[in-house]
């Protein structure tokens, strides 16, 4: 039971950054495939229906998280206080910035909120994905199943780092860069005129960064923490990640060129699936692993709830799922196909 929960709060983790992940992109480029106020409002309509629904898979996850590993809730939520603080005002930023920019026809107004947005979008994505490079390389957790970490100390991982250090800084930049590609893609897709031609442009910027980003982001993980490579390599089974990673990579590019608009964002989502997939293979068991001691470590096994709380919760869980994924499909399916600028006086 362990093992099947530790994949499904993954597989929450995973959505999220695959749906959360294209409107931090169109955040980010905001202000960058978008020139005139009606363009503006064109990115935020193309979001508008999805984003705050899409946040609602990370608010989902830590509640699984909670439910299935309590231990390992209660230990990141206290040592990455700080970096949650910043998540938390940052993705309150972005709805404050998404709501207010149309309340007054100043373009003043209009460019700070904008401004907001952008700024707020990038800064999330540089934290969440700094985030993840804290859970690959560390935390200084200590017997008690707790720990306390800065924001930066000396940016050299150790036994005791911080949140910021040249590892996870680059697996932040390595984030920003591929929600903004991903964001361009999803943006491509869903607009039209200038703003998709602006769109497509930054999408092959953007993901020819990624490409150089993602092999120095992989040989700094293979030096940091060489343990999780043994475990895919133990994994053959795993090497399908892989294939969805360079697949997704490579439809990212092949459909960019042929003007196939979905294909391209579908293989983008490839991409981030697959990448989400094989770093949480390379990781499991574990969920928070100690760098002042291994045996420190939260694992599936040692901070799981009882097996009958877990079976019990899986019940619910496939009836919540289920719900969700077909109010999902329908919002979708409900805001299918091009968009335009909304009114000039609502938020989106």
């Amino acid at each position: 039971m362990e093992m099947i929960w530790f994949i499904l709060v993954s597989a929450m983790l995973a959505v999220y950054v695959v749906l959360d992940g294209f409107d931090f992109g169109a955040g980010i480029l905001h202000r960058l495939v978008a020139k005139t106020d009606d363009e503006r409002r064109t990115v935020l309509a193309a979001i508008g229906p999805v984003w705050d629904g899409n946040e609602v898979w990370l608010v989902a996850a830590g509640g699984v998280l909670f439910m299935a590993f309590p231990r390992v809730y209660s230990a990141a939520f206290s040592g990455f206080y700080l970096a949650l603080m910043l998540v938390l005002w940052l993705l309150i930023l972005r709805g404050i910035a998404i709501v207010n920019r149309s309340h007054q026809e100043n373009p003043l107004w209009r460019e700070f909120w904008d401004t907001t947005f952008s700024l707020s979008s990038g800064l999330l994505a540089v934290v969440l994905g700094a985030s993840l490079g804290n859970v690959v390389r560390g935390v200084p957790l200590d017997a008690t199943g707790f720990f306390s970490i800065p924001l930066f100390t000396n940016f050299r991982p150790g036994p005791r780092p911080g949140i910021f250090d040249w590892y996870t800084l680059l697996s932040g930049i390595f984030t920003l860069c591929v929600l903004a590609g991903h964001g361009a893609l999803y943006l491509n897709w869903k607009t039209n005129g200038p703003v998709q031609a602006r769109s497509r442009a930054w999408a092959r910027t953007a993901w020819l960064a990624v490409v150089p980003l993602w092999v120095l982001v992989t040989l700094a993980t293979a030096w940091i923490q060489p343990t999780n490579f043994n475990n895919f390599s133990a994994r053959p089974w795993s090497i399908g990640f892989i294939l969805l990673m360079l697949g997704g990579l490579w439809g990212v590019f092949r459909f960019l060129k042929r003007g196939l608009e979905r294909a391209a964002f579908l293989s983008s989502c490839a991409f981030l699936l697959g990448l989400m997939a094989a770093t949480m293979t390379c990781n499991y068991p574990v969920w928070l692993r100690s760098s002042l001691d291994p045996t420190h470590s939260l694992t599936a096994t040692n901070a799981a709830s009882e097996n009958h709380a877990l079976r019990v919760g899986l019940v619910w869980w496939t009836i919540g799922i289920a719900l969700a994924g077909a109010y999902f499909a329908f919002v979708y399916h409900s805001f299918r196909g091009k968009v335009e600028a909304g009114p000039a006086g609502s938020g989106h």
